[in-house]
């Protein structure tokens, strides 16, 4: 059964239209009746729990409340802990793991992300027969709602532990997008010595990713060459994308923070997705490195640095994934892995090592996503005459009614072009 609801990274969409409480509660009872269904339960005389967490959109509390109501309506124990991140979500997952976010959409949007007992995302095939469970009636009645004050705190002493170094000396800007990690980045900059100045810590729950954040660097950039910072760092509204900005206020994509930490760490193996750039490619191969390439989201690269044994993965958007003492990809981590990367050295010189190929991209709204085999055969036949030089991508989104488009090429100008001719028959086609 294709799935209905579920996108690329769990169900989101536009709240009381795409995304209504009704849906959220059943979501909640339906995750609840599939984990009993596939065993997911610890042991014992005890119900399943379920670990809510949330970023600062204006709908999350009663989404929030709403998913509690669907869990224990199937009998198991709603846990609250309020604003949390989505990697601290991961980490601190009971039986089940569950997150009120649309990441980095706009603020008007909200979702619902899902986490097994081990902190990994769910399958497609586990999304599916969730989907199957949805119109379930409320069977049980004995669950519970608790709350839980302390995630925050333990998910920052696992940070600080796992990926903090030494930062005294560093100046570096943080924006937090006024998202989950508003109240908690900063400080752990800080406690390692650097020198912090944050924008984008004040949510009022109608600004989350709006003119800040990884989705806009501009007012990063604008901050770190009028304070003169060595760096800065940019998360999106729930917490598990990180993007940056070189000393010189030109920012850096996440294929280029993959390079440096790939190099830094000595990795034998890393995953990305098929965004990737070619230049990233090249600097693999050089070094030796092999690359195994996924579809775009961050679980398949789960998917593969598990089922190939590698640490290492990340894709352009911003996630890192680094399995060596975590479970999904982290912004925090992946900037304080990034920080620890460099050394003495200025990021731009890190970031130097990597050719980059011209990217064109567009995004094409469109009335249906299924993608005609003539627009993809297109796409196709235009890779194959770029012998090695450039591709063309072209691909649903998982999350919102657009078709990306993306063409690279040796100069800006054909890339410029092939995108543009690829968009305007998407658009004769799909519009």
């Amino acid at each position: 059964m294709a799935r209905r609801y579920f996108g690329t990274d769990g169900i989101r969409g536009v709240v009381g239209e795409d995304l209504t409480t009704d849906l959220v509660e059943k979501i909640g009872r339906a995750a609840v009746l599939w984990a009993k269904a596939a065993g997911k339960a610890e042991t014992g005389s005890d119900p399943g729990r379920v670990l809510i967490g949330r970023d600062t959109r204006g709908s999350g509390p009663e989404l929030e409340a709403t998913l509690a109501r669907g869990i224990s309506s199937a009998g198991w124990t709603a846990v609250l802990a309020g604003v949390l991140p989505t990697p601290a979500v991961a980490l601190l997952a009971e039986d089940l793991g569950a997150v009120i976010s649309a990441s980095h959409n706009p603020p008007e949007y909200n979702g619902v992300k899902l986490f097994d007992g081990e902190g990994r995302k769910l399958t497609d095939e586990d999304e599916e027969a969730i989907e199957e469970l949805l119109e379930s009636p409320a069977r049980d009645h004995g669950g519970l709602v608790e709350r839980l004050d302390t995630a925050p705190k333990r998910y920052l002493r696992h940070i600080v532990d796992s990926f903090g170094s030494d930062l005294s000396g560093l100046r570096i800007g943080v924006d937090c997008a006024n998202g989950a990690f508003s109240d908690l980045a900063p400080a752990v900059f800080e406690e390692l010595g650097a020198e912090v100045h944050a924008i984008g810590i004040a949510p009022d729950g109608t600004n989350i990713n709006v003119g800040c954040g990884a989705t806009d660097l501009v007012t990063l950039q604008q901050a770190v060459t009028r304070l003169g910072l060595d760096l800065g760092v940019a998360f999106d509204g729930d917490g598990d994308r990180m993007l940056a900005v070189d000393e010189r206020g030109e920012p850096l994509d996440g294929d280029q923070i993959l390079a440096i930490l790939a190099l830094a760490l000595g990795v034998d193996l890393v995953a990305v997705t098929v965004m990737t750039n070619l230049g990233f490619h090249r600097l693999m191969a050089e070094h030796g490195i092999r690359v195994v390439t996924t579809p775009v989201g961050d679980r398949y690269l789960l998917e593969a640095l598990r089922r190939d044994g590698g640490l290492l993965g990340g894709e352009q958007s911003g996630h890192v994934v680094w399995l060596g003492n975590h479970v999904t990809g982290d912004g925090l981590a992946a900037a304080l892995l990034l920080c620890r990367a460099l050394g003495n050295r200025e990021l731009s010189e890190a970031a130097s090592a990597m050719p980059r190929y011209p990217q064109s991209k567009q995004n094409v709204r469109v009335g249906r996503r299924v993608l005609p085999q003539s627009i993809l055969d297109e796409a196709d036949r235009i890779t194959e005459e770029l012998g090695g030089r450039g591709r063309v991508l072209v691909r649903a989104s998982g999350t919102e009614p657009l078709v990306r488009v993306l063409a690279e090429a040796e100069t800006a100008e054909v890339a410029g072009n092939i995108c543009a001719s690829i968009a305007a028959l998407v658009a004769r086609e799909l519009g």
